[in-house]
Formats: structure tokens, C-alpha cells, sequence
């Protein structure tokens, strides 16, 4: 009897510390809000472009919606003859390809969406192909603070590898 009982007491121990962690990997950091880019915390653009309120690639203020299968990104921006264009990309969460049209005619994007172990960053590798030249970018979302985010971008350009740090406040 008294060998059962510690049995018991040994499963509910070990029980109390793996269950909080399995919980907390299953919980997944949750990207949806009105995002709004700041760039006095973020890397300048080579070039001095992209980062801003033009929304180049990557940057600008955009929207984020998530449920458990899908991430929604919507961005508006400004093109240099001052028309206003909104491009919206989805990428999957369960690790399955996603297509998207490209950006200005420039073909289609594919992107697989990863998470993290703990779930608390999402990694998307998207690959374009347009002009006979295929790039490759990989980003990094992270939810700094419930209120920040971080997107790490490292693109493979024929010119080598570039990447850019992407700051966001919550609105």
C-alpha cells in the first residue's frame, strides 16, 4: 500500500511539472492587431528606402489577422505616382505551402510558414520568381512585447545576402 501511494505522489509530480510545459508549447504568440512601423527602432533600408510610410518591401504600417490555421497580412501603400495600392498575402500555420500573387505583376510568391518550439516565433520562407531570377526571404516574426513586434528579414539577392530589422508598435 504504502509503495502505491508513493507511485501516485511520483506521477503526480512529475505530472505538475510536464503538463505546464506542454500547455505553454501548444500556446502559439498571436500576430493580429493594426501595426504600425517605427523606424527610429528599426534598420534603415539600404538605400534609405523601403522602411517608411511608402510600405517597400516589407515595411509600412499594415494589418494582421490570425486564427488557428491562417495568417493574414494586409498592407496599403503609396506608389511614387501617388496611387494607392493594397496587397494582402496568407500564409498557412500548419506548415504547408502558400501561393500569393506577387507584387506588381512579378508572378507568384511561395511561402511556408514555421513555428518555433515554444510557439512564440513564426518563421516564413517565402521564395518569387520573376525576370529569369529567383530570390528567397526568410522572416522572423517575433512579438517583442504584447504591444511590439520584431520581423528579422534576411534576403538572398544576387547581390548576397541582405537583412533588416522591422519594428512595429501596436495601435
Amino acid at each position: 500500500m504504502k509503495n502505491k501511494v508513493i507511485g501516485i505522489l511520483a506521477v503526480a509530480v512529475i505530472a505538475a511539472f510536464i503538463m505546464p510545459s506542454t500547455v505553454n508549447a501548444q500556446a502559439k504568440a498571436n500576430f493580429s492587431g493594426n501595426w504600425v512601423f517605427n523606424a527610429s527602432k528599426s534598420d534603415q533600408p539600404p538605400g534609405g528606402q523601403g522602411g517608411g510610410q511608402r510600405g517597400g518591401f516589407g515595411g509600412g504600417d499594415f494589418v494582421a489577422k490570425q486564427d488557428a490555421n491562417t495568417l493574414t497580412v494586409e498592407r496599403t501603400r503609396t506608389t511614387q505616382d501617388g496611387q494607392t495600392v493594397t496587397t494582402t498575402m496568407k500564409y498557412n500555420l500548419d506548415g504547408k505551402e502558400s501561393v500569393n500573387a506577387g507584387m506588381g505583376g512579378r508572378g507568384e510568391s511561395k511561402s511556408v510558414a514555421t513555428w518555433s518550439a515554444d510557439g512564440k516565433t513564426l518563421t516564413i520562407v517565402t521564395t518569387r520568381s520573376f525576370n529569369e531570377m529567383t530570390m528567397t526571404t526568410k522572416e522572423v516574426w517575433t512579438l517583442t512585447t504584447p504591444t511590439q513586434l520584431t520581423i528579422t528579414t534576411t534576403t538572398q539577392t544576387p547581390n548576397g545576402e541582405v537583412t533588416m530589422k522591422r519594428v512595429y508598435d501596436k495601435k
